[in-house]
């Protein structure tokens, strides 16, 4: 049996959607149901539901065997994992966004869930800032004054509107990718490349 860790929330019902298409037996409530372990209708797999900041700590510990995770997440936490596929769905984009008036102080702040990406990207950009983490909620950051400038994920950009945000630059495009764990990719080899098999002739 393979563990697959599956992130609860913006990409699940694409990742189950791209499971069923490799012919894994999904069970078909699993997206509405309040159970964290679900196991196949064949017993080939058993999926766990976690939250997408989580997901790189099951697989990387070997909690779980492989995993579907976004590139924000994996660039976030740099978790010591296999990542053999680009799943090409969830697509979004990481962005800095500010009010329109944004400030032109030399060292803004920034409020993200995404500190370490935010470091990066303002560090080599030679700008100070102050990173302010946040949890959620940040478009209210620079309508509170909390910050200036926030860094998020975005898909078709309505939330920065609807707060009065507009996007200041791009840092990078993101998609949902397979992680698989060290030791589980040897010592579960013949699954491992079944998954892989299936997965890439749902790609093609």
């Amino acid at each position: 049996m393979i563990v697959m860790a599956l992130p609860k929330g913006r990409i699940l019902d694409e990742s189950l959607s791209f499971l069923a298409g490799c012919r894994m037996q999904v069970p078909r409530d699993i997206g509405a149901t309040r159970k964290l372990q679900v196991s196949s209708d064949d017993g080939s797999y058993r999926f766990v539901l976690v939250k997408p900041m989580d997901l790189p700590t099951y697989v990387e510990y070997g909690v779980a065997d492989a995993g579907i995770c976004g590139t924000d997440v994996l660039r976030e936490f740099l978790p010591d994992v296999h990542q053999p596929l680009d799943l090409q769905f969830g697509r979004c984009r990481m962005v800095v966004a500010g009010l329109s008036r944004i400030s032109a102080r030399p060292s803004a702040r920034v409020a993200t869930r995404y500190p370490r990406i935010a470091e990066q990207f303002f560090r080599e950009r030679g700008e100070a800032v102050e990173v302010i983490p946040l949890s959620g909620s940040v478009e209210l950051a620079p309508a509170l004054g909390l910050a200036e400038r926030i860094v998020d994920l975005v898909e078709t950009g309505n939330t920065l509107r609807e707060n009065g945000l507009v996007i200041v630059e791009e840092i990078m495009q993101c998609t949902a990718r397979l992680i698989i764990n060290r030791a589980s990719f040897h010592t579960k080899q013949g699954e491992i490349s079944r998954l892989l098999d299936s997965m890439e002739k749902q790609l093609l």
